[in-house]
C-alpha cells in the first residue's frame, strides 16, 4: 500500500503562522477587488472606520468602533480561510521543490564527438536529448526508456518504498524525473524541457495562489455579485426612506450609516463568499493528499459531475493476477497428458499466469523435460499465444502452444487439423463461470483447456451500487471475449460491459456517451489509451504510465491503482457538495439577521416593528452589533467544513438536497437565532451597547 504524506492538521502552527500573516497582507485593494462579495465588507470597514473618527467624543463613537472592529474582522477572517487553504497546498509543492536538485547527467553527444556520454547539468538538457542514467544516479528529467532495464525508487514522488521496474517498450517504459535508478542502467530520451516537467506541473497544480476558477464557480461568483447588488440597491434606498418616514412621522431618528452599512453586510451572502475561494483551493488539495495530481480545478469539478465510469476489469474490478485453477482434457486426453503439455509451454512464461500453470501441474505431479533444443516463442497481440519450439533429433520441430481459444484454433487449422467440438463447449462453460480459457495444442493436436480464474475484488459490488443509487453508470472495459465478460460483469454488478475492446472501441464508447449528454471518465497507463483519455471528460493516468497517457489525462494518479479512479469521483463530489452545502447555509442564516436589524433601524420610527424583535434582543445598538459580530464569527467556525469538505455519501440527487436543506438550510434558519441572541446576552452583560 502506498502511503500518503500525512496531511497536516488545521492548527498546525507550520501553517496557522503564514496565514495570519497573509490575512492582513491580502488587505490590498487590488487583492480585495478579486472578490466582490468582500470587496463590498472591505469598503464597508472603511467607510465604519472613517465615520467612527468622525464621531470622536460623541456618544455613539464606542458602538460605531466595535462595528468597524467586527467587520475589519469579517474581512480578516475571510482572508484567514483562503490563506490557510493555500497554506496547505503550498507546503505541498515545497516538499515537492526539495526533490528539484540540480545534477549531472550523462548526455550522449553527436555522432561526430564519438558518441560519447559526456556530462551536462540537468537544467541544460532539452527534449530529444539521450542521458545514461546509472544505479545510483538521479534520473534528471522526465522521459522514455529506450534501452535496458533497471529498478527504480519512486518513493519521493508516490510514497511507496518498493522500487518498481522501468524498462524499454511496453506500458512501463516512462521515467520521471527526481526519481533514482537502484540497479542496473537505462538509457532515456527526454521528453520535455526545462519548467515542463512532471515534477514543476505538480508544483504549479498544487499551488492555489496559481489556481483558477471553475465554471461553476464562476457562475457561483456571479449569482453572489447579483445578490449583493440587489442588496446594495435595497440598502441605498432604506436612506431617503428613513428620511422621509421621520418627517412625516414627525418622531424617531433617521437611520444612520453605521446601521446601513451593518445591515448590508449582514445580509450579502458574505459566508460563502468568504469561504469560496477556501473551498476550490482546498478540493485540488485533498485530491493530492489521495495522491492523484489534478491539472486544474475544472478537472476537480468535472469528477464530482461524472455519470458514467468506464472502468479496466484487470486491477480495478477484478485482482488481476489470473491464476490456473482447472484443467479440462479433450476427449482421448488424459488430465496428466494435458497438464504436462500445458506446463511445458508454460516452462519459459514468468507472466503470473504461466507460472501459476506450472505450479498447478507440480502440485499433483514432476513435470517432465523437454528432450532436445528448446526456442521459447514469447506471446504477442497478433497471436494471442505462447509457448516453445522443440528441435527433435530427427530434424523435426514440436510445437508446444498455448494461448487464447480461437488463436490455437486457427493454430491447428494451418497445420490441417481441427479442434474438437468438446473441447469448444468445454471452453465456453469456463467463459460462461467468468474465468478464462485457454486452449492448449502439442502440435496439430489440441490436448483441453485450462481454465484460468480472475477473482472479482470483495466489496466492489457494493461499491458499483452505491454509485447507482447515485446516478452514475458504471461500465467495464475487458479485452476477454463476450461470454467472459458478460459473467464478470455479472458477479460484479457493473451495469454494461464492453468485451474484446480496443482502442478505437473505447474512444467511440466514449463519443457515443458525451452525444448523449453524459460526462464520463476513465483510467489509463499505456500509449494506447492516449486517444480515450483525451477525449473522456476526467482522465486518470497512471504515474506508472507512458508519458503520452499522462500528457493525455487531466488527473494523474500516483499510486497507479486503477481503483482510485473510484476516489476520485468521490473528491469531486465532496468539493460540489461542500460548495452547495455552504451556499446553503449562507443565504439561510440571512432570515435572522433580518428579525435583528430591520426591527432595530426602525423602531423608533415604527414602534410595531418591535413585534419583530422575536429574539427579544436587548437594546437596537447590540442588536446591530450581535448581528454582526455573528456574521464575522460564523466564518471562523466553517474554516474546517469547507477545508475538510462535506463527508462524502452514496446517495441519490434527491436524498441528498432533502439531507442538504435539513442540516444545512434548516440549521442556517436556527443556529443565527441562537448565535445571534448568545451573543446579545453577552454584549449586554459587559455593556458594551
Amino acid at each position: 500500500m502506498t502511503q500518503s504524506p500525512p496531511a497536516q492538521g488545521l492548527m498546525d502552527k507550520a501553517l496557522l503562522r503564514p496565514a495570519l500573516r497573509a490575512a492582513f497582507t491580502k488587505l490590498d485593494p487590488r487583492v480585495q477587488w478579486r472578490n466582490p462579495v468582500m470587496f463590498v465588507v472591505y469598503v464597508g470597514s472603511l467607510l465604519t472606520t472613517l465615520l467612527w473618527l468622525n464621531a470622536l467624543g460623541q456618544p455613539d463613537a464606542g458602538f460605531v468602533l466595535a462595528v468597524a472592529v467586527w467587520l475589519w474582522f469579517t474581512v480578516l477572517f475571510a482572508n484567514f480561510a483562503e490563506a490557510l487553504a493555500e497554506g496547505r497546498s503550498k507546503a505541498q509543492a515545497a516538499s515537492l521543490r526539495t526533490l528539484k536538485k540540480s545534477n549531472w547527467a550523462k548526455k550522449l553527444k553527436e555522432p561526430r564527438h564519438g558518441g560519447a556520454w559526456l556530462p551536462e547539468q540537468a537544467e541544460n538538457l532539452r527534449k530529444g536529448d539521450v542521458v545514461l542514467v546509472e544505479a545510483g544516479d538521479m534520473i534528471p528529467m522526465d522521459g522514455e526508456v529506450i534501452e535496458g532495464v533497471a529498478s527504480v525508487d519512486e518513493s519521493a514522488i508516490t510514497g511507496e518504498s518498493a522500487p518498481v521496474v522501468r524498462e524499454s517498450g511496453g506500458d512501463f517504459s516512462s521515467v520521471t524525473g527526481g526519481t533514482r535508478v537502484l540497479s542496473d542502467w537505462l538509457v532515456v530520451r527526454v521528453a520535455v524541457n526545462p519548467g515542463d516537467s512532471f515534477l514543476d506541473r505538480m508544483i504549479s497544480m498544487v499551488e492555489g495562489a496559481k489556481r483558477q476558477k471553475t465554471p461553476n464557480e464562476i457562475a457561483l461568483n456571479i449569482l453572489l455579485v447579483a445578490l449583493t447588488i440587489v442588496f446594495l440597491v435595497v440598502t441605498v434606498t432604506l436612506l431617503p426612506y428613513s428620511l422621509y418616514s421621520v418627517q412625516a412621522a414627525q418622531a424617531g431618528t433617521v437611520v444612520s450609516l453605521t446601521a446601513l452599512v451593518s445591515l448590508l453586510v449582514c445580509l450579502i451572502p458574505t459566508t460563502i463568499g468568504g469561504l469560496l475561494s477556501a473551498v476550490g483551493v482546498a478540493g485540488m488539495s485533498r485530491m493530492m493528499q489521495a495522491n492523484v495530481i489534478a491539472t486544474s480545478g475544472r478537472a476537480v469539478e468535472a469528477a464530482g459531475d461524472v455519470d458514467v465510469l468506464l472502468l479496466d476489469k484487470t486491477g480495478t474490478i477484478t485482482h488481476g493476477n489470473r491464476q490456473a485453477s482447472a484443467l479440462l482434457p479433450a476427449p482421448g486426453t488424459t488430465q496428466a497428458q494435458l497438464g504436462q503439455c500445458a506446463a511445458q509451454a508454460s516452462a519459459a512464461d514468468e507472466t503470473p499466469e504461466g507460472r501459476s500453470i506450472v505450479a498447478l501441474v507440480q502440485a499433483s505431479t514432476a513435470v517432465e523435460a523437454l528432450v532436445g533444443e528448446v526456442t521459447p516463442v514469447a506471446f504477442t497481440a497478433q497471436t494471442r499465444m505462447s509457448g516453445v519450439d522443440v528441435a527433435l533429433a530427427d530434424g523435426s520441430v514440436r510445437q508446444l502452444r498455448k494461448g487464447a481459444v480461437d488463436a490455437v484454433r486457427r493454430h491447428v487449422e494451418a497445420l490441417g487439423a481441427h479442434m474438437p467440438a468438446e473441447v469448444l463447449r468445454a471452453a465456453d462453460e469456463v467463459a460462461r463461470r467468468g474465468s478464462t480459457p485457454l486452449a492448449v495444442a502439442d502440435g496439430s493436436r489440441v490436448l483441453g483447456v485450462v481454465e484460468l480464474k480472475d477473482i472479482v475484488k470483495s466489496g466492489i459490488r457494493e461499491r458499483f451500487a452505491q454509485l447507482r443509487r447515485m446516478g452514475i453508470k458504471t461500465v467495464m472495459v475487458t479485452g476477454d471475449n463476450k461470454l467472459t465478460a458478460a459473467a464478470i460483469a455479472a458477479e460484479a454488478g457493473v451495469d454494461d460491459f464492453l468485451a474484446e475492446a480496443t482502442p478505437e472501441a473505447k474512444l467511440a464508447l466514449i463519443r457515443q456517451y458525451q452525444a448523449e449528454g453524459r460526462l464520463v471518465a476513465m483510467t489509463g497507463d499505456g500509449t494506447n489509451d492516449a486517444p480515450a483519455l483525451a477525449q473522456a471528460d476526467v482522465a486518470v493516468a497512471m504515474g506508472s504510465g507512458t508519458q503520452a497517457a499522462k500528457e493525455a489525462g487531466n488527473m494523474v494518479d500516483l499510486d497507479s491503482n486503477p481503483t482510485k479512479l473510484l476516489e476520485v469521483v468521490e473528491t469531486g463530489k465532496a468539493l460540489l457538495m461542500t460548495r452547495g452545502s455552504l451556499t446553503t447555509f449562507s443565504i439561510a442564516n440571512d432570515v435572522a439577521k433580518y428579525f435583528a436589524i430591520i426591527p432595530a433601524i426602525f423602531v423608533s420610527t415604527y414602534p410595531q416593528l418591535g413585534a419583530l424583535n422575536v429574539m427579544q434582543l436587548a437594546s437596537p445598538q447590540s442588536a446591530i452589533l450581535s448581528a454582526v459580530v455573528f456574521n464575522a464569527l460564523v466564518i471562523v467556525f466553517l474554516i474546517p467544513l469547507a477545508l475538510k469538505g462535506v463527508r462524502y455519501r452514496a446517495v441519490g440527487a434527491a436524498a441528498l438536497l432533502r439531507r442538504n436543506l435539513a442540516i444545512y438550510g434548516l440549521g442556517g434558519l436556527v443556529v443565527p437565532f441562537v448565535g445571534i441572541k448568545a451573543i446579545d446576552l453577552l454584549i449586554s452583560a459587559i455593556g458594551m451597547a
